[in-house]
């Protein structure tokens, strides 16, 4: 998540990324869901973010990290939290656009066959229904399951 971290700070894509530091865009998707880059990718990428290649490696250590120069480098809880709320919106949204292009697709079928059934109204609802658990999943609108119920029910099995 770190390389995802240094290329957002930057405002750049992924294509981008891949361009400035010479690798495929497939190695920077590996790389930015925390798999470990060779030592050569991750040279190119320390270049291109003016940072030194073993501190880069050291992120993606799975051993306890050194109070060295790995403050620049670190990525706070509350900014994985956050990155990962990004993407569930970003699920929501291709979700909410395969909807709308499907849904009147189907509908336009049902109605040049001429039926006097509209079986696309199933589809319809359905997926609406689908998809609107999806927004409130994606949106936290019910904070039910939320952080503070979370910490209740952790406490309560710990008998405190």
């Amino acid at each position: 998540m770190i390389i995802r971290k240094l290329r957002l700070e930057r405002s750049w894509s992924q294509q981008q990324l891949a361009e400035y530091s010479g690798l495929s865009i497939r190695t920077i998707q590996r790389v930015e869901k925390n798999q470990m880059p060779s030592e050569e990718s991750a040279k190119c990428l320390a270049a291109v973010f003016e940072v030194d290649a073993n501190d880069l490696l050291a992120c993606f250590d799975t051993q306890p990290k050194k109070e060295a120069s790995m403050s620049t480098l670190e990525i706070t809880q509350a900014e994985q939290r956050a990155m990962r709320e990004v993407e569930e919106i970003i699920g929501f949204y291709k979700h909410l656009l395969s909807y709308c292009i499907v849904i009147p697709v189907l509908w336009a079928i049902n109605l040049f066959q001429a039926d006097d059934y509209y079986w696309a109204v199933w589809p319809t609802l359905g997926w609406g229904i689908g998809l609107a658990s999806h927004r409130i999943g994606a949106f936290n609108l019910f904070k039910l399951f939320g952080p503070a119920w979370e910490k209740r029910q952790i406490e309560k099995r710990l008998n405190r």
